[in-house]
């Protein structure tokens, strides 16, 4: 009943206009001309302040809503401009509703006005799709068990597809072509669209690929050498993946590199139970010796190897006992070696040290010795995986292991200044 009387309010408000101005002697075409710009402009400040009313009212009984609420959800609607978008609809359909009484006399501009009016109704409910989603991106982004997973990337495929046929429905619309032959035509220049979206569809490859697999996560910290990264992942969108180095520098990486190249994700580590120490220093392989009765008797004076001390003496004397070995030449028999006392030292150390997990590989070792001199390695696991504390640990080691070189009669390699001058 409402837009027949708006109507038929028009249709008179036109005949009237028309009227008045061939009255006041104004030619038939000219009055046609002024009359259709005088519904136009009246329509166009009708849809402007009803377009206001209704976005104020929407607004204002979200914000309400929003403040009796205990979710979030309805202020993140807000914050996206859901009632905004959603208030242009009513305008929307005022302006397709009197827009033929506006041009009744020109045929062409109906035409015309009506196909881009349809355009925006398109565009339209693209952008409130893009503010629901949008809103509903933050809002899951707040819930724990979704903040590690690359919700950006699924909204823009989305959206991806919702635009081109958005686009292609518009192409439609204004050539007049039927959706579906339309939509036949297309696949004449697929070639070149995939051309075009390359990126775009190695990306959403990629970013499934990524998301099943779960290789990388928002807050992950990867290290990939080829793009210099080396941070904690703070953005998984369709395209790229964006990395917060340790210097606080965003590095940039393609989605589609992480299932082409390799790069490492610490994850392992810090859901593990510690973060691994591998280190060596160089022993000058001309200061590794035999020990004898006197060294050996110095070193029991090392508490955390006096108890090792004896029991290996014990063993070694009597295995050479049973075996005859000539003593006058330290060489012959079993011997200990200040080398291997000082690695079962350093073993000892570890074991007992607070900030190593015990219940993960400790171990001391030798590498192939080279020509910087026989490599001693330090394997094990910090508690405490946390940079600035895992560094602190690892510099307490050694400093201690370098200061308890000497008591072993061993010296560490360096190269000579001498020979470099020379």
């Amino acid at each position: 009943m409402i837009q027949e009387s708006l109507t038929e309010t028009t249709t008179g408000l036109k005949h009237w206009v028309f009227k008045k101005l061939t009255e006041l002697g104004v030619s038939e075409q000219s009055a046609e001309y002024l009359n259709m710009l005088i519904l136009l402009i009246g329509l166009l400040i009708v849809i402007f302040l009803v377009d206001i009313i209704i976005r104020k009212l929407l607004i204002g009984a979200f914000s309400q809503f929003a403040k009796r609420s205990k979710t979030n959800f309805d202020d993140l609607l807000i914050s996206n401009k859901v009632p905004r978008n959603i208030a242009h609809i009513i305008p929307l359909l005022i302006a397709i509703e009197f827009v033929p009484d506006v041009f009744v006399d020109f045929g062409n501009f109906e035409n015309i006005i009506e196909k881009y009016l349809k355009v925006f109704a398109i565009i339209l409910t693209l952008w409130i799709a893009r503010s629901l989603l949008n809103t509903l991106k933050d809002f899951l982004k707040t819930l724990t068990r979704f903040k590690d997973k690359p919700i950006d990337s699924y909204i823009q495929v989305f959206m991806i597809f919702a635009w081109l046929g958005g686009i292609m429905s518009a192409i439609a619309i204004i050539t007049g072509i039927p959706f579906l032959k339309f939509l036949t035509g297309l696949g004449a220049i697929s070639a070149v669209i995939i051309l075009v979206f390359r990126d775009t569809i190695l990306g959403f490859v990629a970013s499934i690929q990524v998301s099943i697999n779960d290789m990388v996560r928002i807050g992950d910290w990867i290290t990939f050498e080829k793009y210099g990264a080396d941070g904690d992942v703070i953005e998984i969108t369709l395209a790229t993946v964006k990395v917060q180095n340790f210097d606080k520098t965003i590095t940039t990486i393609p989605t589609y590199a992480l299932i082409s190249e390799s790069f490492k994700n610490w994850r392992g580590m810090s859901n593990s139970g510690g973060r691994r120490i591998k280190r060596s220093l160089n022993i000058k392989q001309n200061s590794i010796k035999c020990l004898t009765h006197a060294d050996i008797e110095k070193l029991k004076n090392i508490q955390l190897i006096n108890a090792y001390l004896v029991n290996k003496q014990n063993d070694i004397s009597e295995y050479n006992r049973l075996h005859n070995a000539n003593k006058e030449v330290l060489l012959n028999g079993r011997n200990l070696t200040n080398v291997g006392v000082f690695r079962k030292y350093i073993q000892t150390y570890i074991e007992n040290h607070s900030a190593i997990n015990k219940d993960m590989t400790i171990m001391v070792r030798q590498l192939a010795p080279n020509a910087e001199g026989l490599p001693i390695e330090i394997y094990a696991f910090s508690s405490d995986k946390r940079w600035v504390n895992y560094e602190y640990i690892i510099a307490d080691i050694f400093d201690h292991v370098l200061s308890a070189i000497p008591y072993f009669d061993l010296e560490v390699f360096e190269y000579s200044t001498k020979s470099h001058n020379s």
